[in-house]
């Protein structure tokens, strides 16, 4: 189906392409760059070296870099599940659908940038949106707070997907040493904690063991949690 440009999108421009190529060839090639070496490394100019030609055969189907992060995003997007909507079950179906939407970012590095200060409005992304909207009106949430929502869960999923990012990126996209990073960081963490003067920091000394346990799936829940519950006071 075709999905007309947001009105701020600038159309590509069209132009003379001296070798055959696709938007979806274009995208793919910009993930595969981001999987080996970040989302900064992404160029016209450099798309253009893959495929053996100049920038402005790429401009032919993408107007400019900032729309290429957005078909990224949206790519990603593409294989998100939406569960079949179910009014009864609509908080732990948000859940599913945010889950979901994190996992898709986490593998693809930090693609999640490109969604911040953005608004998706590829047919992908906008797809996860409606469905999300779908659950929360129909769970009985007046419209306005249900798009307010749909817009704290967009910002709470990307932001922990590319933080994630963040430090994956910090160890040459090992897991393993990610974690190995974190057993003995938060453990330092905890030992400078119990170290403070309790004049000053009570409850952070008091607290230290709390404070650094959970690792990075058990906080994400946590805050999905929270979230949620929130939103449960909410409805009418």
């Amino acid at each position: 189906m075709e999905i007309p440009l947001p009105p701020w999108r600038p159309s590509p421009k069209a132009r003379a392409v001296r070798v055959p190529l696709t938007q979806d060839q274009i995208v793919r090639a910009a993930l595969r760059i981001v999987a080996a070496e970040g989302l900064e490394a992404v160029s016209m100019r450099r798309l253009a070296t893959e495929f053996g030609t100049g920038p402005s055969s790429l401009y032919a189907h993408v107007a400019n870099k900032d729309e290429l992060h957005q078909l990224m995003f949206d790519e990603i997007c593409r294989d998100i599940p939406i569960p079949e909507p179910d009014p009864a079950r609509w908080q732990e179906q948000l859940k599913e659908l945010a889950r979901s939407g994190y996992e898709a970012m986490v593998r693809h590095g930090d693609v999640a940038r490109a969604a911040l200060a953005q608004i998706p409005t590829g047919p992908h992304a906008m797809r996860v949106s409606d469905a999300m909207l779908g659950m929360l009106l129909g769970a009985g949430m007046d419209p306005r707070k249900a798009g307010w929502a749909l817009d704290r869960l967009f910002l709470y999923i990307v932001a922990d997907a590319y933080e994630n990012s963040i430090y994956l990126h910090r160890f040459d996209d090992s897991p393993e040493r990610m974690h190995e990073y974190f057993v003995e960081m938060t453990a330092q963490l905890q030992t400078y904690y119990e170290s403070l003067p309790a004049s000053h920091y009570p409850h952070l000394r008091a607290n230290a063991e709390a404070l650094t346990s959970g690792d990075g799936r058990q906080r994400f829940e946590f805050g999905l949690d929270m979230l949620i519950d929130g939103l449960t006071r909410q409805m009418p």
